[in-house]
């Protein structure tokens, strides 16, 4: 418990000595966390819809796929794209390895079919009806795939949520493309799992009660607009 109340005192000081290298820190998590969240939701919320509402060929394999793609290994997608990714990999001439944008594209690839497999299992429950609805009242297709959304947008605020969860607390994907390299590409997790290899328990402590509090705070911000949705 001394340990635990050391590591609470050392995340106030830490907070309010407005130390250059915490805050970057602080920042470039949130920064990675919420684009690749947001990035997700763009790709991962019309793709669900589609999927949920039209019937195509190999449906079942698709969705399938999408459920075994929901639950991959964060170390097996990091090493995915760091091969893409890498000097000698098919996209190494973008220069994106052991960068932030390298971070963001591991996190993005994690929680895009998190974000699908919710919105489409949201989608496969009232799709139909909202379909019927929509053709009783003479609306156009995208009409009603905007009816459609809106009548979702719980299951897409759940799938934000959750999306953003899995990206804030990820730690192997973004070690292994980003490096963990001091003042560039050091995030809170990554943070956490050096000064924990180092034995620095009480500082390790100190920077996760930080991420569990950012953490809150935005998880409290998205509960709150669903709950008014």
């Amino acid at each position: 418990m001394s340990e635990i109340w050391t590591g609470v005192q050392q995340a106030i000081n830490l907070l309010l000595s407005l130390d250059q290298e915490v805050y970057k820190i602080i920042m470039l998590s949130l920064y990675v966390s919420l684009t690749a969240t947001f990035i997700s939701s763009i790709l991962g919320v019309p793709i669900g819809v589609f999927i949920g509402i039209k019937n195509f060929p190999l449906k079942r394999i698709v969705v399938r796929f999408l459920y075994t793609m929901m639950s991959i290994p964060p170390v097996i997608a990091g090493l995915v794209v760091f091969l893409l990714i890498s000097r000698k990999g098919p996209l190494g001439f973008l220069g994106l390895v052991y960068t932030p944008a390298a971070m963001i594209i591991a996190q993005t690839c994690l929680i895009t079919p998190i974000i699908i497999g919710i919105v489409y299992n949201g989608t496969k429950e009232m799709g139909n009806t909202v379909k019927t609805l929509g053709k009783t009242l003479g609306a156009s297709p995208g009409q009603t795939m905007l009816l459609l959304i809106r009548e979702l947008r719980i299951n897409i605020l759940s799938a934000l949520v959750t999306g953003y969860g899995r990206a804030v607390s990820e730690v192997g994907a973004v070690m292994i493309v980003g490096g963990n390299i001091k003042g560039h590409t050091r995030v809170m997790t990554t943070t956490i799992a050096m000064l924990q290899s180092m034995g620095d328990y009480s500082t390790a402590i100190a920077i996760g009660i930080v991420l569990l509090a950012i953490s809150f705070l935005i998880n409290s911000i998205l509960y709150h607009f669903q709950q008014g949705a």
